[in-house]
């Protein structure tokens, strides 16, 4: 498509833009906290690039970070790891290579920047983009964590350490052993919408609730939850792996607090 660009994001022009579907900063608490977090992270490498179109507006992202902020429960340090990429608002954009091309773009820079190479986090479930893309550019599958994510790497080191999943991830679940935990970041601006349902669902359920807001890559990088951003845990079971809503909250509760 003539009309279809790939644009830099940056801290004085993101809110031009907006993300993940969130364009209006005034309305959506989700973009002003995801803008804030941009600009924390900017400085130390983040980046997020879009494809855009006159006539489609936004049309797909991707947004990626040295491997030492990834804000996934993983160890890549050396590597460019990428948190999330998406394309196709409207289908005339999809299955156009547009995806591939912004992670050509992510490829170019990690290694102008001569890191060890790239890394990335799929799953064959929902929020988050499988393996197939990435498999067809030459990556591998290095690690994998229940219950269907995949750590994969594009090497340019073939020395360099691999990278892979926490290592303690279940002994970490054990800590959150009784009542409903949420843990969210503000890295994913959709693990801001329907908690504050839940949340009150989870009162009148009389449930022990703990709601933590991941303040960085450090907390991220120790969650029990191989999706990084977001958890929901009762009683030491990971109920949610990915932001769900309240309609669905209380039918998983409904099977748990039945059992």
């Amino acid at each position: 498509m003539e009309d279809v660009k790939i644009i830099d994001l940056t801290p004085e022009n993101i809110a031009d833009y907006g993300v993940c579907g969130y364009k209006d900063v005034q309305k959506h608490i989700e973009l002003r906290k995801k803008i804030e977090w941009f600009k924390e992270y900017y400085p130390r490498g983040l980046r997020i690039k879009i494809i855009f179109s006159q006539k489609g507006g936004y049309q797909g992202m991707l947004e990626y970070i040295p491997g030492e902020y990834a804000h996934r429960p993983v160890e890549a340090n050396g590597y460019m790891f990428i948190h999330c990429v998406f394309v196709g608002f409207k289908n005339e954009f999809k299955g156009k290579g547009f995806a591939s091309l912004l992670i050509d773009e992510c490829i170019k820079e990690a290694k102008e920047n001569k890191m060890s190479g790239v890394a990335v986090v799929t799953r064959k479930g929902s929020f988050m983009v499988g393996n197939d893309i990435f498999l067809k550019k030459g990556f591998q599958i290095i690690d994998s964590a229940e219950p269907d994510f995949d750590l994969l790497v594009l090497k340019f080191d073939k020395k360099a350490k691999d990278p892979k999943f926490k290592a303690d991830m279940s002994e970490t679940l054990k800590r959150y052993s009784e009542g409903l935990t949420i843990i969210r970041s503000a890295q994913c601006p959709y693990t801001e919408k329907n908690v504050n349902a839940i949340l009150e669902t989870a009162k009148q359920l009389n449930l022990k609730t703990n709601l933590i807001n991941l303040k960085d890559a450090i907390e991220t990088q120790k969650i029990p939850c191989p999706f990084g951003t977001f958890c929901l845990i009762y009683n030491g079971k990971i109920i949610s792996h990915h932001p769900i809503s309240n309609t669905r909250f209380e039918n998983i509760m409904k099977k748990e607090m039945n059992k």
